[in-house]
């Protein structure tokens, strides 16, 4: 049994038809087709599925699609105008990405985290990034671009 679902995914409006069931994460992959928000553990454990809800940082396996529906949800698809964003830029830069796995969910819960706190500490980013895992362990490369996006993004590039 399918059910119909409206969900505005960076800005762009998707009319579904899919299980009440289903969730986040799997809608965005599989029926917007937007896969740049990757499926890890599938128990909120990884932060892999990190997208962005009303501007808080969410992980999507926890979260069921139809509770989603008129909200704004940005994925990391959704984060770029023209080019790079400083955040996406800035790992570049600081070779935070490794095998860029966990790459988007660090990056979408460091948006949340520096939207709304634009003068963040070293502790306040290793805070904020605990509830994501890295396998590579980069963590020491992810504080840095972090940091580095915050100064960045405060002088408006």
């Amino acid at each position: 049994m399918k059910v119909p679902l409206k969900l505005n995914v960076n800005g762009q409006d998707y009319e579904l038809s899919v299980e009440p069931w289903k969730t986040l994460v799997k809608v965005l992959r599989e029926d917007v087709g937007l896969t740049g928000t990757k499926e890890g553990c599938n128990t909120g454990n990884c932060g892999v599925c990190t997208v962005i809800i009303n501007g808080k940082s969410v992980k999507s396996c926890l979260v069921l699609a139809v509770t989603a529906e008129g909200k704004t949800i940005t994925t990391i698809e959704g984060i770029s105008k023209n080019g790079l964003h400083p955040l996406q830029q800035a790992f570049v830069d600081h070779f935070a990405i490794q095998c860029g796995y966990c790459t988007p969910g660090m990056i979408m819960v460091a948006k949340a985290m520096l939207d709304e706190n634009p003068n963040v500490t070293e502790e306040e980013v290793r805070a904020g990034i605990a509830g994501n895992y890295c396998r590579c362990s980069g963590y020491v490369k992810t504080v840095e671009s972090i940091l580095a996006a915050a100064e960045t993004m405060k002088k408006g590039a």
